[in-house]
């Protein structure tokens, strides 16, 4: 089942998506320049063999709902990302309101 819908943070619009597999669910909130998503995003080939894409987004590890990853503290993020201030250990709704 894939289940997609529309957040607020702070009176700002972003989309929240999962996807429940077996045994385990997809995440990702995402905005129009990038994106925060589960432990399934391969930061390193993003920052690696997709550089050139300069794609903003960042990992949080070890959640099971889009609330767990709002408030998670990242565990990775990209390249991209850092040059728009967000690091490791923020949560992703912090995360969120630097990719507007």
């Amino acid at each position: 089942m894939v289940e997609m819908s529309p957040i607020y943070i702070n009176g700002t619009p972003f989309t929240a998506i999962t996807v429940k597999l077996p045994k385990t669910n997809f995440m990702a909130v995402t905005s129009d320049k990038g994106y925060i998503m589960c432990g399934a995003l391969d930061v390193a080939l993003l920052n690696e063999k997709l550089k050139d894409r300069g794609i903003i987004a960042a990992r949080a590890v070890g959640v099971r709902t889009i609330e767990q990853l709002l408030e998670a503290p990242l565990e990775s993020v990209t390249l991209e990302a850092e040059n728009r201030g967000i690091t490791v250990g923020m949560t992703g709704k912090d995360a969120l309101l630097k990719m507007v």
